[in-house]
This record gives C-alpha cells, sequence and structure tokens, in this order.
C-alpha cells in the first residue's frame, strides 16, 4: 500500500516536472510549432469522445456546435483544449452542458468553451492563467493536479499567435481562444 502511493506521488510529481519544462521552454521561445492545418471541430469531437464515460459519470452533457481550421502543432492544440474541456467537466453541476462553440470572425477563429456553475469571483479571474494558481486551494484535492495547466493552455495558444480570455457572470464559465484563422 506504501509502494502504490509512492507510485502516485511519483507519477504526479513528473507530471508537474514535466508541465514546468513545458512552460520553461515556451517562456524562452523553444516551443516547436509545426504549421499543419488543424481542423478544430474535429480535435473536439475526438476529446468528447475521449471525456465521454467521464462526463456520464458526472452527470454532464457535451455539446458543440461550429467549424474552425488553424494553422499549428494539432498535439500541442489537443492539449489546450482538453484543458479547458476536463476543467469545465470538472466544475459543471450534475445536469449540466458543456458548450464548445467554434466560429470564423473575420480573420480569426473564436473556440468557446463554458460550462454552467458558481461563477468565480472577479478577483481571480486576472490570476487563473498563472502557475500554481488555484481559486480555492483548501478544496484543491492533489490528484487534479499542480495549477498548472491553464498556464500551459495560454502558452499554447500564443505560441499558435492566439490570446485567450475568461469570464465567469450570471452562472456560466467561458473560456475564449482566438487564433489567426489557417
Amino acid at each position: 500500500e506504501v509502494l502504490y502511493s509512492n507510485l502516485e506521488e511519483y507519477d504526479r510529481l513528473a507530471r508537474m516536472i514535466g508541465d514546468m519544462l513545458f512552460l520553461a521552454k515556451a517562456d524562452n521561445g523553444l516551443l516547436v510549432q509545426r504549421s499543419d492545418p488543424v481542423d478544430l471541430a474535429e480535435e473536439v469531437r475526438q476529446l468528447f469522445e475521449f471525456y465521454e464515460a467521464w462526463s456520464e459519470e458526472q452527470g454532464v452533457v457535451l455539446a458543440s456546435v461550429g467549424e474552425g481550421i488553424v494553422s499549428g502543432d494539432r498535439l500541442m492544440l489537443r492539449r489546450a483544449i482538453s484543458n479547458l474541456l476536463s476543467n469545465a467537466i470538472r466544475h459543471a453541476p450534475r445536469g449540466g452542458t458543456v458548450r464548445v462553440r467554434i466560429e470564423r470572425i473575420g480573420l480569426e477563429v473564436r473556440l468557446s468553451v463554458e460550462n454552467p456553475g458558481e461563477p468565480i469571483p472577479p478577483e481571480h479571474l486576472p490570476r487563473l492563467f498563472d502557475r500554481f494558481y488555484q481559486v480555492d486551494a483548501s478544496r484543491h484535492r492533489s490528484h487534479e493536479g499542480a495549477g498548472l495547466g491553464m498556464a500551459i493552455t495560454k502558452s499554447i495558444i500564443e505560441a499558435h499567435g492566439g490570446r485567450i480570455a475568461v469570464t465567469s457572470t450570471d452562472g456560466v464559465t467561458r473560456f475564449e481562444a482566438i487564433f489567426p484563422a489557417g
């Protein structure tokens, strides 16, 4: 039992170190970026399949509309979208719907991920993309990560020439990533 516990801790630390190395590369402009066309709707569909069992277990419905193509590294973009989806599923109440919308607006493609639930207090919104920041660390469970997911998401989006923002009002939290159109 002690060995199993140590193995879990080792895995958690290994993930944290990997995430910190990723962020250090991002800070120094060392992320190798491919420039392939990436169909965001297809990536979302595949991630919905991946998260299907967990979302059903949580009692959360997944819904997506829209299409959009961007240029970049498909695996990095998938990681960013996955971080957004997993957070939305985790924080949506049972019976809620996580909605993804993809739309082209002029020369940009906007991907938004929203979930119902308790709004994030406004004073926390500017810090959500900071490393190790958690809105309520006292309720944080060690298996949920180290507070690096949103920092990684932001660095991936920025490495692709995009930007990300978050709003949380009227019982809906929405993350919007805006990319140059591919």
